[in-house]
């Protein structure tokens, strides 16, 4: 009786019972605390009290004040299927895969996770409690000891599966029927004997970069700063005086943490000098200004740190679990691109992405086409936000842009014949510009299928890619090492002809066919995957080197997520 393969019934052709309490309706109501005289029946008291547990929780998932059960529905059914018998429990016996598990949430933060999410506290103290010879007696902190446990593991699994970036209702645990298996195969695992460590290791992503970030998680966490900061929400309401004066409220109290002191209430010029000795101990630039810049270095404390090493490492659960032989890889906030040719990198480059205002999008896609000396239209947005403004201040605004205008026919149209202050939001005519060097997308454009109408592409203003700071376009990646990329690709499609194909590019053709100003709109055989994603943080020569949040996207996880949660590691 002591594995869980035993105790569990046999899975017999993927259909699962269902769970005994979902249909019932009554109160929420917890159980009475049950004082069993017979120290023989406790174990029969236990079943019957997380049977009670989880019929009142059907409607209610939880079982005391302050604790949730987070795998409900999974939780529910392992039990339903286990007769309701304890499962970390052999007799009034704690199984000692109880304690493995205890200490492994120990040390939970070492996987980026906060561990009283999963109950630690409370098995810590109902274990401490149970050792009492007097307090055996009572079956109902038997069955919230292992309900915890339970819940826990399951709670686990799933976050080092997952991540914690999605709804509870796209949670693995929230959809029991297509997922039970995967919850019922790993505990089975455990229980019958096989090591924690393994089952977990096995559930983390194998995406290039996640290996590297989560070994370096465990030193960060042994040396970090446990000190709590306050947290200062900027900007703050500018027209609303009592925002303004909890800003300073805070803001003072943070400079405070770092030993800036403040006498009294300062003005604005006590205020600078107190913003120009905290820049000075930080070895930045002392400007004594209040700007976005200043109040993201006093908000990156090391637990901030920490959660935005968390965040990075579930942006790598929701990657594809298959990962194609080659692929592009663009991380936003590096401002680079990867190219990986079989476990290898092939080359890098820096690239330029979209401006805050018009950010470029996290997603998926595949390289299909290739264009030489494409064409630029202009999309929609930036005929609003620009190109009808820009006319309306200058007639000459199209021109100088090396723009033109053109009907649904094709037809070539005078701008200064057009009444521009009678247009706000759109226009009835195409905007384009020329192929050629100077054009915005350079001489090369990488097209792939996506609802943004984004691309990779080459620039005119190839002089950007010196600055640090590359979040510059309308949405598109511009790529420094274009050459690289098509001469990349190409080769990949000519090693993979088939034996009866002929391949109408090459590396060369490519060239010579930018060297002679020439449009060619070229299919690639081979799609090559592309994924676009944000990673603030990454693994390099032993460190973790944190970017800048330049879309504020870890900022607002952060606050939806994690901000609430304590971070405990001793």
């Amino acid at each position: 009786m002591g594995r869980l393969g035993i105790i569990f019934p046999l899975l017999i052709g993927g259909i699962w019972m269902l769970c005994v309490s979902c249909n019932r309706k009554k109160e929420s109501v917890l159980p009475p605390q049950d004082i069993v005289t017979d120290i023989h029946e406790v174990p029969l008291a236990i079943k019957n009290q997380i049977e009670t547990i989880l019929d009142n929780l059907s409607g209610n998932p939880r079982f005391v004040k302050g604790t949730k059960f987070s795998s409900f529905p999974v939780l529910n059914r392992i039990y339903s299927r286990n007769d309701f018998n304890p499962l970390w429990l052999d007799g009034l016996k704690i199984k000692p895969q109880s304690g493995i598990f205890q200490s492994y949430l120990k040390d939970a933060a070492y996987d980026g996770l906060f561990r009283n999410d999963y109950h630690y506290d409370s098995i810590l103290t109902w274990r401490q409690n149970l050792e009492d010879t007097a307090k055996q007696h009572d079956a109902l902190l038997w069955a919230k000891y292992d309900m915890a446990l339970t819940d826990g593991f399951l709670h686990v699994l799933q976050d080092l599966k997952q991540g914690r970036l999605q709804p509870d209702s796209l949670s693995m645990s929230y959809l029991p029927d297509e997922n039970f298996p995967f919850f019922y195969q790993r505990m089975d695992s455990f229980f019958r004997g096989e090591k924690l460590d393994s089952i977990l290791f096995h559930l983390q992503p194998v995406f290039p970069g996640y290996d590297s970030l989560h070994l370096l998680l465990k030193d960060f966490v042994n040396t970090m700063d446990t000190q709590h900061y306050t947290y200062l929400n900027y900007p703050f309401g500018k027209g609303d005086e009592k925002d303004s004066l909890k800003f300073i409220k805070n803001l003072l109290a943070r400079l405070g943490e770092s030993g800036i002191k403040a006498v009294g209430q300062p003005d604005s010029l006590s205020l600078s000098t107190l913003l120009k000795s905290y820049q000075h101990q930080r070895g930045i630039q002392e400007t004594g200004k209040l700007n976005t810049a200043l109040i993201n270095t006093l908000n990156l404390t090391d637990r901030i740190r920490f959660n935005r090493i968390a965040i990075t490492l579930d942006r790598y659960k929701i990657m594809p679990a298959e990962i194609p032989e080659q692929f592009i890889l663009v991380n936003i906030p590096a401002f680079r691109l990867w190219v990986y040719d079989a476990d290898t990198i092939a080359f890098s480059s820096r690239v330029i992405c979209g401006k805050p205002a018009t950010p470029t999008p996290f997603l998926s896609g595949a390289i299909s086409q290739i264009i030489t000396l494409p064409t630029w239209t202009v999309p929609t947005s930036i005929i609003k936000k620009e190109i009808i403004p820009g006319m309306k201040r200058d007639p000459g605004y199209l021109k100088r842009k090396g723009l033109s205008l053109y009907n649904n026919k094709d037809e070539w149209i005078d701008p200064s014949t057009l009444n521009w202050e009678k247009y706000k939001n759109g226009i009835p005519y195409r905007v384009m510009q020329g192929s050629g060097n100077d054009n915005a997308l350079g001489v090369i454009k990488f097209n792939f299928f996506n609802p943004f109408d984004v691309y990779l592409h080459d620039t005119n203003q190839r002089y950007l890619f010196k600055k640090l700071m590359r979040a510059l376009s309308h949405g598109c990646v511009r790529v420094e090492q274009w050459e690289q990329l098509a001469s990349f690709i190409a080769r990949n499609d000519s090693l993979k002809l088939a034996s009866k194909d002929t391949l109408r590019y090459t590396r060369d053709s490519i060239n010579t066919w930018i060297e002679k100003k020439e449009r060619h709109v070229i299919k690639v055989k081979n799609k090559l995957p592309l994924f676009i994603r944000y990673f603030s943080c990454v693994a390099q020569n032993g460190k973790i080197h944190f970017f800048e949040d330049v879309y504020d996207d870890d900022k607002r996880l952060n606050e939806k997520y994690f901000q609430n949660r304590q971070l405990r590691i001793n």
